[in-house]
């Protein structure tokens, strides 16, 4: 009991999950503009996600919110039960809520579909009712067809139908065994390519694009749960890198059941990244090869089931993918976003609109002569923006910043309506601003609760490569008090970005640093926001991501009052293997780290996340070797003197399995090395827990107090 109130900051940041509880969140729009609907929890606390529908009276600018679906009321106050296919796709989406997590609405948004405890419910947004639709369950992923007259829905295996009306429940493409399903995401592709989709309604309500995924050569892994040794590992299809990759076809599946497959080279490029299947043409699939390298955008012929090619891309490294494209645009043009010229841009058709000075990162919407971007500034661009990102609308003529102000933006728009989300670097939390036509129209009340204290990072550019860079010293600090322990805090990994002009970024690095400690949160080469040639510079080579902490640090000790004799690390995920690495590697800077679920060989990856950075392992077997925690010439070189490591792992983890941490520790223990090993039963890679989140940053504190002195 003690443990759990020290402090209150790590009380308040683990039952609000990170201050995520109670944020209005998934928005849409209705195409006439009548409704915006939303999931909401009741709370700041509450992990039950509510359906909330926000009414605009026409010609009147009055808003009146109600609630359209309360899971309470549904499920009569019984306690939700998940499927394991459920649990695995929340996994995979960072899904910690219950209740309401996702919906889908039909073309006019007008019936919403979702799942609860694996039952099937509808909701009339424009009635108001709820009801219970009979289904074959447990419900994965229901999907109402645009005319709103059926539902689609993922179940055992198989992909269903059923009448919006409760009638006609029935398969129309059942599994041919035990390692086949139809209409789900496999795992690299909700994991690694944020596809978490597996089926796809024509416009006219008539057919279905369905993903067969077929497991049958893919590696099975178990994952078992100590503390129970009476209950059954769990069997799990993982792709590791250099092994087999899931089978994933495609098929045009009519109302009927009958189907037609859907014809590409998949020998050549066996990565379904994208479906998008719109009124605005024909449906347009993403195909990638193995190697990320060359991809294909590819139009598909509905009545014979062969695709043509409108476009490929071709990289020397890889090729990124990102969200909301691709889809066609103004004029039936192929929209895109695509590395050209050393520069990430925005292309229509053959037309580039944007250049250098624009990092983009998703389509947000696409209008009849416009394309909302989500992006950040690029390495050209006239005053460094650190850690902002912007939503921009974009023609042929030109570029216009839609958010406002310093800090980290995103946005919903259908029509003249659009929901604005802004997080500010000197406010915590998030406002969500209806606009019309640009102009503010109401404000999306928000249940988050108020963070207990205020985190003050200091944004910078340092060194010769311009790190972006968060220092947060404790708030009472004097400069009196003398040089500060210093911690550094990264993920710094491929794609990864934790340096944002947004407060509740770094409210737990503000913590660890009102504990003492002088804070560093640096974003290397291989983060996002900069330029493709930033991001791909560590192709081969992550231990590049370390050099770049460690200049951060050298260049910062110039400027704060930094104690280089007393340097910790701590980080999670990619995170935890850079502070693992920093230990090992480089124990002259570094003299204690924390490493939670870190990946320690990269044979022990997926195939599409590892792959693409590191190549084929059996092609290159010297790089991952070099990329490796454990080779046993690392480990046992006298020049790198042992250093108190603290490693942390969920032992329910399906993503970086725990068997890395546990390969870890024991070439640490053939090798002389002391070290702590934090086994957590039940925890997966998001450590939902309440109490478990709160206490790990309490054992964290501790153990750095101890190492650093």
């Amino acid at each position: 009991m003690t443990m759990r109130t020290q402090l209150s900051f790590p009380r308040q940041y683990a039952r609000t999950q990170r201050y995520t509880l109670g944020a209005p969140r998934s928005f849409t729009i209705s195409p006439d503009g009548s409704r915006v609907i939303f999931i909401r929890s009741p709370s700041g606390t509450d992990r039950r996600g509510q359906l909330w529908v926000m009414d605009l009276e026409a010609g009147t600018g009055q808003t009146r919110e109600r609630l359209a679906a309360d899971p309470e009321v549904l499920l009569g106050g019984t306690d939700e039960q998940l499927s394991t296919e459920e649990r695995a796709r929340r996994e995979r989406s960072r899904e910690g809520g219950t209740g309401i997590v996702a919906y889908a609405v039909d073309g006019a948004a007008e019936l919403a579909a979702f799942a609860l405890s694996g039952r099937l419910f509808t909701a009339e947004l424009r009635a108001g009712t709820t009801r219970e639709l009979p289904a074959h369950g447990p419900v994965v992923d229901p999907r109402p067809s645009p005319d709103g007259r059926r539902i689609a829905y993922a179940s055992g295996g198989a992909l269903r139908v059923v009448e919006a009306e409760g009638e006609g429940d029935r398969a129309l493409a059942e599994p041919e065994g035990e390692d086949v399903s139809y209409g789900t995401a496999e795992f690299i592709a909700a994991e690694e390519m944020g596809r978490l989709r597996g089926f796809w309604w024509s416009p006219d309500s008539d057919r279905l694009l369905v993903a067969r995924v077929d497991q049958r050569e893919v590696r099975r892994w178990w994952i078992p749960d100590p503390a129970h040794p009476d209950r059954a590992p769990e069997r799990l299809a993982y792709p590791t890198a250099g092994t087999s990759n899931a089978e994933v076809r495609l098929f045009l599946v009519s109302l009927e059941g009958e189907r037609r497959e859907i014809g590409w080279d998949r020998t050549q490029f066996p990565y379904l990244a994208r479906v998008h299947w719109s009124k605005a043409g024909a449906p347009i699939l993403l195909v990638q090869s193995r190697d990320q390298r060359i991809q294909r955008y590819l139009a598909v012929d509905t009545e014979s089931g062969d695709t043509r090619t409108v476009h490929i891309d071709e990289d020397s490294a890889w090729l990124d993918l990102c969200d909301g494209v691709p889809v066609w645009g103004p004029g039936g043009a192929l929209v895109r976003i695509v590395d050209v010229g050393g520069a990430r841009v925005l292309a229509v058709g053959d037309q580039m609109w944007t250049g250098p000075s624009l990092q983009p990162r998703a389509v947000l919407d696409v209008g009849e002569n416009d394309v909302l971007l989500l992006a950040a500034a690029g390495e050209e661009a006239a005053h460094p923006e650190i850690g902002e990102i912007h939503v921009y609308r974009v023609t042929e003529q030109g570029i216009e910043r839609v958010s406002e102000g310093r800090g980290v933006h995103t946005a919903v728009r259908s029509g003249a309506l659009t929901v604005l989300a802004s997080a500010r670097l000197e406010a915590p939390g998030t406002s969500y601003r209806l606009l019309r036509d640009g102009e503010a129209l109401a404000s999306i009340a928000s249940h988050a609760e108020r963070p207990v204290l205020t985190a003050r990072p200091r944004l910078s550019e340092v060194g010769v490569r311009r790190i972006p860079c968060a220092v947060l010293l404790p708030q009472e600090y004097q400069e009196s008090d003398g040089p500060l322990p210093v911690l550094l805090d990264p993920y710094a990994g491929p794609r990864g970005q934790r340096v944002y002009a947004a407060q509740n970024s770094h409210l737990t690095s503000q913590w660890f640093a009102d504990q003492g400690f002088a804070v560093i949160v640096a974003d290397g080469r291989g983060s996002r926001g900069r330029s493709p040639a930033w991001e791909k510079s560590i192709k081969d080579n992550f231990p590049l991501t370390l050099d770049d902490q460690i200049d951060a640090l050298h260049n910062l000790a110039e400027r704060y009052p930094l104690d280089l004799g007393r340097v910790g690390i701590r980080g999670w995920s990619y995170g935890g293997y850079l502070a693992a690495l920093a230990v090992l590697r480089r124990p002259d800077v570094f003299h204690a780290g924390i490493a939670g679920a870190p990946v320690t060989d990269f044979r022990l990856y997926d195939t599409h996340y590892t792959e693409r950075y590191l190549g084929d392992p059996a092609a290159q077997p010297a790089v991952y070797t070099a990329n490796s925690l454990v080779t046993e010439d690392g480990l046992s070189a006298p020049e790198n003197p042992a250093r108190p490591l603290m490693i942390i792992h969920g032992l329910a983890d399906d993503n970086v399995v725990a068997a890395n941490s546990l390969r870890l520790s024991s070439a640490l223990l053939a090798a002389g090395r002391e070290h702590e090993v934090l086994p957590l039963s039940g925890v997966t890679h998001m450590t939902p827990q309440e109490q478990i989140a709160e206490n790990l940053l309490l054992l964290q504190v501790g153990f750095l107090k101890r190492a650093l002195g």
